[in-house]
């Protein structure tokens, strides 16, 4: 390998490390809505950046030392870096269904505690330990910020941004009626969220199939291109000989960001829309 490919490779890597840290963006406060860069960001950020970024590095030194196009260079980057979260496993789907039944059982908790004559905060503190794993984390916090003097309103504040889910600000908005003295169908209100709650985890399961056939085309879509390219290029590369051209090269680089679109568009149609927020909006608009 030539001493310019490992200085590309290298000042590429550099490069998405740069560019990676950049997009990430800030931690938000806690109840503030996110901008539209951070949803995107929560959406695609892989599990390990790092792990990713460095694939993504070597992706592309291999791509440029095995075909001499440096066009190759950012599809093979970006290939690495986007590619896995399309064709691998759905777990956010996985996640999402799991964190709304854990609600809606939290919710039936609640509403079967407050019908032993405890008061609100008493049935926070007493599901605290009892929440489910999903979302006990979060129910844990809100009861360590009761115990250390917090006000309810404020806790349950605080307890909406760490769900960050659209059912959870329901519940805290059914909770903070309550607070206010408005709490004499408390217990029904809750029935009704851990009711809806359930029927909005049936509906994505239901759903979950009609995804999966999707994700499955996109699969055989992308596999089928890689694996025409990587064949022309290993078994007939005099075939590839005019993208060796500064004007193949655009032509290759165009021909690529339509495959990248293409794919972007498949991954929005098998991408579950979530709900908007409720508490986000609002605290959007006291901001504003």
């Amino acid at each position: 390998m030539s001493p310019i490919v490992l200085v590309l490779g290298a000042g590429f890597g550099a490069g998405a490390w740069l560019l990676g840290t950049g997009l990430r963006p800030a931690v938000p406060a806690p109840g503030s809505p996110e901008s539209r860069l951070e949803r995107w960001w929560r959406a695609h950020r892989p599990a390990r950046p790092g792990c990713r970024i460095t694939l993504a590095a070597a992706a592309a030194v291999a791509a440029l030392a095995f075909t001499g196009w440096p066009a190759a260079v950012p599809a093979a980057a970006l290939g690495t870096w986007f590619l896995p979260a399309l064709l691998g496993r759905d777990r956010t789907h996985g996640q999402a269904i799991a964190r709304i039944e854990a609600i809606a059982a939290w919710t039936e908790q609640l509403r079967d505690t407050l019908a032993a004559a405890a008061g609100l905060e008493q049935a926070l503190l007493a599901t605290a330990e009892t929440a489910p794993a999903a979302i006990r984390p979060q129910i844990a916090a809100c009861a360590h910020r009761i115990r250390r003097g917090a006000r309810l309103t404020e806790a349950l504040a605080l307890l909406a941004a760490d769900l960050a889910d659209p059912l959870g600000d329901l519940v805290v908005i059914a909770l903070t009626g309550a607070d206010g003295r408005q709490s004499g169908r408390l217990g029904d209100m809750l029935a009704g969220l851990a009711a809806s709650a359930r029927e909005q985890a049936q509906m994505r399961s239901r759903t979950a199939s009609s995804r999966a056939r999707v994700r499955t085309s996109v699969r055989i879509v992308t596999g089928t291109t890689l694996a025409m390219a990587l064949a022309l290029v290993l078994l007939n590369r005099p075939y590839l000989q005019p993208f060796d051209s500064a004007t193949g090269q655009l032509v290759l680089l165009l021909i690529a960001g339509l495959f990248g679109a293409a794919f972007a568009w498949l991954g929005r149609i098998a991408r579950f829309t979530e709900p908007a927020r409720l508490l986000a909006a609002r605290r959007g608009e006291e901001a504003a």
